[in-house]
Order: structure tokens, then C-alpha cells, then sequence
């Protein structure tokens, strides 16, 4: 069975950084893409950014193009989101999840993803 875990989030002021970590334990990493997702209080769940199997692919969402990167470290099981520039509206728990097949139209659809972590609160706030 496949296991998620996310680390990392934390309280941060505005232009702050967090490195986030997924480590994924039940299978082997480089069977899956890897994405991570958030969801702010009363909002939707938004994707952030998927990286593919080899890190080949790396997808990201117009909230963290240029501030945000995904990288993947498959022999220590671990995917990472590094936030850069952080502002309030990044506050959210952050997930993640993963995904046999990865493109650039359903990376960012929740439905493509089959496992899911329980998330880690980041909050970004003066």
C-alpha cells in the first residue's frame, strides 16, 4: 500500500522560504509522478506542481511559476517543493499525491491522482 508523507510546512513571513518533502514508502518512487496540491480555507483544492517519474517533466501552476521549484530524489524516496518569495495567499495545507501518467493538461486534476498524504500546514504571515 502506498504511503505519503509531507514535512516541512511551518509559520513564515512574507518573502520567506520552505522547503517542503513528500516521502513516499510502499512502492518504489520512480513508479509514480509525483504532484503537490493545496487548499486555503474555503477554497478549492489548487494544484502547485507535478514533477514526472525522472524528473524529465516538472509542471507548475501560475500561483508558483518563478517562485517555486519540484525536484525528486527517487533513491531516498523523497519529492520536494521548494517556496521562494513566499506571500500570504500561500497559506494553505499543502498535499501530496501521485500519478502513473502525467501531461500537461490533467497534471493539475485532482481526479488523476490515486494516493494522497495528509498534508502539511504552511503559513505565511508578518
Amino acid at each position: 500500500q502506498v504511503h505519503l508523507v509531507e514535512s516541512g510546512g511551518g509559520l513564515v513571513q512574507p518573502g520567506g522560504s520552505l522547503r517542503l518533502s513528500c516521502v513516499v514508502s510502499g512502492v518504489t518512487l520512480d513508479y509514480y509522478a509525483i504532484g503537490w496540491f493545496r487548499q486555503a480555507p474555503g477554497k478549492e483544492r489548487e494544484g502547485v506542481s507535478c514533477i514526472s517519474r525522472y524528473g524529465e517533466r516538472r509542471y507548475y501552476g501560475d500561483s508558483g511559476k518563478g517562485r517555486f521549484t519540484i525536484s525528486r530524489d527517487n533513491a531516498k524516496n523523497t519529492v520536494y517543493l521548494q517556496m521562494n518569495s513566499l506571500k500570504p495567499e500561500d497559506t494553505a495545507v499543502y498535499y501530496c499525491a501521485t500519478t502513473r501518467f502525467v501531461s500537461g493538461d490533467t497534471w493539475s486534476h485532482r481526479g488523476a491522482y490515486t494516493s494522497w498524504g495528509q498534508g502539511t500546514q504552511v503559513t505565511v504571515s508578518s
